[in-house]
């Protein structure tokens, strides 16, 4: 007999006399900081404090969505908080969208330097003092993030544990590996896109344009006039993005269980 079905088996013989007592149940984490997102924390109830977090996945995966959401809540309880952006990718507009205040933020630009990232994170934990700490490593390529060398992960999971600080960690692919105590995969399911002419009537920083003022086959992000400006700066595609559908798996520690989470992130109205 399989050893699966066999276990199932004299399990399903103790419930029936003696209830649920071979049920595993997980043991919540006695300190944690909520995500700010509902579907997360309602059954992960947030990231545990004195340990890492790491989140990966593809671009356009909600990495972002959920950082700015930790952020916002983190902020919201009073916390000092710490941004150390690698790729200097944070967008301040989105964070004042998501309520962040900035007056309890600290934002490290590191300008694709990786090294200076890692020193200041490190400056970071050993001063104490910050309740969430974030390094943002999304932009890094893949290949870069897997050949850091696992005595930094060490060194920062040595330097919270026993402390309050929640060290956030976002990276294209897995790399802290053991060393992270929540590893979140996050994947996108369906992404939604306001159509054309909701673009036209809604104004949303961009029409389709012609000369004749009839509309073209092609998506303008900028009025004619303001593309032939020497200060035309391009316009990100997230501020088009009307609704993201994703799922997170949970990666560590393990689940006893298949189930995977989903929720939504919703482009603030302008």
């Amino acid at each position: 007999m399989n050893t699966g079905v066999a276990i199932k088996k004299i399990e399903s013989v103790l419930a029936s006399r003696f209830g649920r007592v071979c049920e595993r149940h997980e043991k919540q984490p006695a300190e944690v900081l909520p995500t700010g997102i509902a579907e997360i924390d309602r059954f992960l109830y947030g990231f545990p404090r004195g340990a890492i977090t790491e989140i990966h996945g593809t671009m356009s995966s909600g990495r972002s969505s959920l950082l700015l959401s930790a952020l916002a809540e983190a902020s919201t309880r009073e916390e000092t908080c710490a941004l150390v952006d690698c790729s200097d990718t944070f967008d301040p507009a989105s964070a004042a969208n998501m309520g962040i205040d900035f007056q309890r933020l600290l934002w490290v630009r590191c300008s694709d330097n990786l090294e200076r990232a890692f020193k200041a994170v490190d400056l970071l934990l050993h001063s104490g003092g910050f309740g969430f700490v974030a390094l943002v490593l999304s932009d890094v390529p893949s290949k870069a993030v897997r050949r850091i060398i696992s005595s930094w992960w060490f060194r920062f999971r040595r330097a919270i544990e026993n402390t309050p600080t929640v060290l956030m960690v976002i990276t294209p692919a897995a790399c802290v590996r053991s060393c992270a105590a929540l590893v979140l995969e996050l994947k996108k399911e369906k992404i939604v896109w306001p159509s054309t002419l909701s673009l036209v009537s809604e104004n949303v920083n961009a029409t389709l344009t012609k000369p004749a003022g009839q509309l073209m086959s092609h998506l303008s992000l900028v009025n004619v006039p303001v593309l032939s400006s020497s200060r035309y700066s391009s316009v990100s595609h997230a501020q088009f993005l009307y609704e993201l559908c994703l799922k997170v798996n949970r990666e560590r520690p393990l689940e006893w269980s298949d189930r995977t989470l989903t929720f939504k992130s919703c482009q603030p109205a302008p």
